[in-house]
């Protein structure tokens, strides 16, 4: 599947909140655990051990030069590791997860089965500034890009240098 069917940028639906979607292939079964699964999410996004309730404390860890192999040299300005609290605050297994993002919102993730395939739509909500929602929109559209990959049993693209390209892509496309 194309990872440009629905369009693969994130677009503003509202002043601080981002909404991004990919087509993926199903089943639903198969995406929903790339969402929970620490082992398969640390493919496309971040570790971190998930309980299954609401209320639930998560602690993602991220090493976006890891996605690649082998691995994509990153920015300067950024860790080879960034870790953060957060915690569940909606569940509906299969069909939605949302999660308190800490000091930087809350994303919420949603399932939609779509003929063959499974429609992810990730909405980040109260992002607090435009540095931080460039920075966002570019890693959104470039974790869903990977994870459109590994679903598909393809090699993603090096992360970091498409996040560079695409954090200039969504200054030029955002509102300022």
């Amino acid at each position: 599947m194309d990872a440009k069917t629905p369009d693969a940028y994130g677009a503003l639906i509202e002043p601080t909140t981002l909404k991004i979607q990919r087509l993926l292939p199903g089943p639903i079964e198969r995406i929903w655990a790339y969402l929970i699964d620490s082992d398969l999410r640390r493919k496309w996004l971040a570790a971190g051990a998930m309980e299954m309730k609401v209320g639930a404390s998560v602690e993602f860890v991220w090493r976006n030069g890891e996605l690649n192999d082998p691995p994509s040299p990153r920015p300067a300005d950024f860790p080879e590791e960034h870790r953060m609290q957060s915690r569940i605050t909606e569940l509906d297994p299969m069909r939605k997860l949302s999660i308190a993002w800490n000091n930087s919102g809350d994303v919420t993730f949603e399932l939609e089965p779509r003929g063959q395939g499974v429609l992810l739509t990730v909405i980040h909500r109260r992002l607090p500034d435009r540095s931080t929602l460039l920075k966002v929109g570019a890693g959104w559209h470039m974790h869903l890009d990977v994870l459109v990959a590994r679903a598909s049993g393809k090699d993603p693209a090096p992360f970091w240098q498409g996040w560079s390209r695409l954090r200039d892509e969504y200054d030029r496309r955002l509102p300022a």
